[in-house]
């Protein structure tokens, strides 16, 4: 298959990623449950569509080494993001110092993934 036939998904599922993270976190704050759940098992759809076209691209590629590290950046930004998430399920619109510390390390992880992406962070 083409490159372009990955890489298209790949950075469309970014985009809708980040997307369905910002409704599913404002309808946890708003304490509406159940559009906050469907929200939030749309997004782990993504999640997978994400990874899977992500481990694609790293084969065709032949796994170099900047695209293993995006890919654990990837990994770890997705954990990050379902602590957000399960943290704001739980607690509301209350916030500890924790989840301050989780959204520091959700932006400046994306931040990296999105610069490795296009190729402004490479060795």
């Amino acid at each position: 298959m083409p490159y372009e036939a990955f890489y298209h998904p790949h950075a469309y599922s970014w985009v809708l990623l980040v997307t369905l993270f910002v409704v599913s976190f404002m309808l946890y704050r708003k304490q509406a449950a159940k559009p906050a759940k469907i929200t939030h098992m749309i997004l782990r759809l993504f999640y997978v569509i994400m990874l899977s076209t992500g481990i694609a691209l790293l084969v065709l590629n032949e796994f170099p080494i900047i695209t293993f590290v995006k890919a654990v950046f990837a990994i770890y930004f997705i954990y990050l993001m379902e602590q957000i998430l399960g943290r704001t399920k739980e607690h509301g619109t209350d916030y500890d110092e924790n989840t301050s510390r989780q959204w520091f390390f959700l932006v400046s992880t994306l931040i990296v993934i999105v610069l490795i992406g296009y190729d402004v962070i490479s060795f």
